[in-house]
C-alpha cells in the first residue's frame, strides 16, 4: 500500500524526513509512506486566507499522486482545507483528512470531545469543520493554546505543559472525555501519549488517525463517493 502525506507549506529536508520516519513507524507492515511537499505556500496554516492559498498546491500534488498510482493521500493540515475539491478531482486515489478522521475517532471513544487548536482565531472555522463532519452533538468545546504553529516545537516541554493545562480545563469545565489535537505540528511533537497518561482520557493524534483511517479504507477497498 502506497500512502502519501501531502503538505502545502515548504519545510526543511530534515523536518520532512523526520515526519516521514514517524509516519512509517506508525504504519502497518506493507504500507510505504512518501512525502509530497510543495515549494510554494504559506509557512503555516492559521487562518482561512492561508487555507485558500494552500489549496491549489494540495490539489496539484494529489492529482499527480493519483496519476502515479498511489493508494491514498493524507491532507497535511488538521483543518482539511479543500478536501471536497480533491475528492471531486480524483476518483482512483483515496483522499483522507486528519480533521474528519480525528473527529470520528473521538466520537467512537467518548461522549463529548474537545478540539485543541492553536489560536482563538481558529475557533469559528473549527466549529464549522466539526459541523461539516456531522458531529456537532458530540463537541464539548474548542479551546486554543495560543501558541503559533511555528513556535510549537521551539520548547516541547512548554507546549506539552500548555496542552495539558488547556486539556484539563476542557475536562473540568466542559465535561470533555476525549481530546483531539487540532494541528499537525502538534501531532508530530508526539505529545498525545504523554497527555493521555497525565489526563487519563483518550487524546487523538490527527496524523495517526488519518494514517490508520487511510490504511483501513484502502485495505477494505473503499473510496470516497
Amino acid at each position: 500500500m502506497r500512502v502519501a502525506y501531502v503538505g502545502a507549506a515548504p519545510k526543511s529536508a530534515e523536518e520532512v524526513e523526520r515526519r516521514r520516519l514517524l509516519l512509517q513507524q506508525w504504519a502497518a507492515p506493507g504500507t510505504t509512506i512518501e512525502m509530497a511537499y510543495s515549494d510554494e505556500g504559506p509557512a503555516s496554516i492559521e487562518s482561512m486566507y492561508e487555507e485558500y492559498v494552500a489549496i491549489p498546491q494540495y490539489a496539484k500534488n494529489i492529482v499527480r499522486l493519483e496519476r502515479e498510482g498511489y493508494d491514498a493521500a493524507i491532507v497535511g493540515c488538521a483543518g482539511d482545507p479543500g478536501i471536497e475539491a480533491y475528492q471531486e478531482l480524483c476518483t482512483k486515489i483515496l483522499v483522507v483528512g486528519p480533521g474528519m478522521s480525528s473527529f470520528h475517532t473521538a466520537a467512537m471513544l467518548g461522549r463529548r470531545f474537545t478540539l485543541l487548536t492553536v489560536a482563538d482565531s481558529m475557533i469559528p472555522s473549527s466549529h464549522e469543520l466539526i459541523q461539516k463532519a456531522g458531529l456537532t452533538s458530540k463537541i464539548a468545546s474548542v479551546r486554543a493554546v495560543e501558541i503559533p504553529v511555528l513556535e510549537l516545537s521551539h520548547n516541547r516541554a512548554q507546549t506539552l505543559e500548555k496542552l495539558v493545562q488547556v486539556g484539563r480545563e476542557a475536562i473540568e469545565h466542559d465535561r470533555a472525555d476525549v481530546l483531539v489535537l487540532g494541528c499537525m505540528s502538534m501531532a508530530f511533537l508526539q505529545v498525545a501519549e504523554e497527555m493521555q497518561s497525565l489526563l487519563g482520557i483518550p487524546v487523538i493524534n490527527p496524523a495517526k488517525a488519518a494514517l490508520k483511517m487511510a490504511e483501513s479504507m484502502v485495505s477494505s477497498r473503499l473510496k470516497h463517493s
